[in-house]
């Protein structure tokens, strides 16, 4: 698939692309890209720090007053949840999210939310400005016609100017392209690729 490289403000640059059918082109799938996003999600969760309950709590397990008599309740020992120092009642537990997933779903998954962006992928030279400041580079997104959310993925690295003029921008996110992934990639409504971006994609998967 062949796709025009134009320049950040929408005009054509010079040039086409070859995009790989096996990377941009694969008919997408629900139930892959529902697990991978599924398997995402779940390994980000947070780990709650596990209180101590009765049983683990170190104190005295002696009856500490008679059994009648002393005008309090018969309290078997200082475990007990309403005592100062017993345990935690119903407190939180420690909970692992750490699910695992196929590395060749992950793959396949991954190659269909790029595919699943094709209509609305746009391929740049370079995320280079000559003003890298925010309003600028609103005024260039205006200009391209990029609405709503845009994720901008580069090479190695991202462009620094382009990420500080990018920073504070609604809806623009902007990430290497080591960390695309199918959550950030299937919630924006533009994916915008580097040239850069689009051999370090490719050569990730066919290394």
């Amino acid at each position: 698939m062949k796709v025009q490289i134009k320049n950040l403000d929408g005009s054509a640059a010079a040039g086409e692309i070859e995009l790989n059918d096996a990377v941009f082109g694969l008919e997408p799938r629900a139930d892959i890209l529902h697990r991978v996003v599924t398997w995402q999600l779940e390994n980000r969760r947070g780990i709650a720090r596990g209180a101590r309950e009765r049983s683990d709590v170190a104190r005295t397990g002696k009856k500490f007053g008679r059994q009648k008599g002393g005008g309090t309740a018969r309290h078997g020992d200082r475990k007990a949840p309403i005592f100062i120092g017993g345990g935690k009642a119903m407190g939180p537990r420690v909970r692992e999210f750490n699910i695992s997933l196929n590395k060749k779903i992950r793959a396949l998954g991954l190659k269909m939310a790029l595919s699943s962006k094709a209509q609305n992928l746009v391929v740049v030279d370079s995320l280079e400005l000559a003003d890298a400041k925010t309003k600028a580079l609103a005024a260039t997104f205006a200009q391209a016609g990029l609405n709503g959310k845009v994720l901008v993925i580069d090479g190695e690295q991202v462009n620094e100017g382009f990420a500080r003029a990018a920073n504070n921008l609604v809806g623009v996110n902007v990430l290497p392209a080591m960390g695309a992934n199918v959550y950030d990639i299937l919630k924006h409504d533009t994916l915008v690729l580097t040239r850069a971006a689009v051999e370090k994609l490719e050569a990730r998967f066919n290394g």
